[in-house]
């Protein structure tokens, strides 16, 4: 039963890092669920305030590692809030539109997009700022990943 135990836990683990690449996963709740479910499934001894403090701290900064990539991203090209909020939506539209690469298409399309039809941009404006959405976003999931790995290295020295 407890290979079972410890197949949840990492899956839930493994769908939090899937959701570095598709966001319309939420990763920090499927990482905090890994946790979670080990205190149900094992003890919540190893647990303490200090952890569920450090873990929460974690947790903010993955909400702004998100957000701060994508705005430097967008702003350092030249983009508007306009250009912020066409590539969000064009990261969370466009893995369902194209499935693979979807991810990269869409949020430099709607950061394109948006800073064409809101701050009427040349094209060659809009472009630069649709670059700066996709190294926005790159970077976001790698900062998100280093985050989330000290998270579970955290985790698995406590309960070691």
């Amino acid at each position: 039963m407890e290979v079972i135990y410890w197949g949840l836990i990492i899956g839930c683990f493994i769908v939090a890092f899937v959701g570095l690449i598709y966001p319309i996963i939420p990763s920090v709740l499927f990482l905090l669920g890994g946790f979670g479910l080990y205190g149900l499934l094992f003890s919540f001894e190893p647990f303490n305030w200090l952890f569920w403090l450090v873990q929460g701290l974690f947790v903010v900064l993955l909400f702004g590692a998100d957000y701060i990539a994508n705005l430097i991203g967008v702003k350092k090209y030249g983009g508007t809030k306009a250009g912020v909020w066409g590539s969000t939506i064009g990261l969370l539209v466009g893995p369902f539109i194209i499935p693979v690469f979807g991810i990269l298409i869409g949020p430099f399309v709607g950061a394109i997009l948006a800073e064409l039809a809101v701050n009427r941009k040349s094209l060659s404006e809009a472009v630069k700022v649709g670059l700066g959405s996709v190294v926005g976003f790159i970077s976001s999931a790698i900062t998100k990943g280093f985050i989330q790995i000290i998270m579970l290295i955290y985790f698995v020295i406590l309960i070691n």
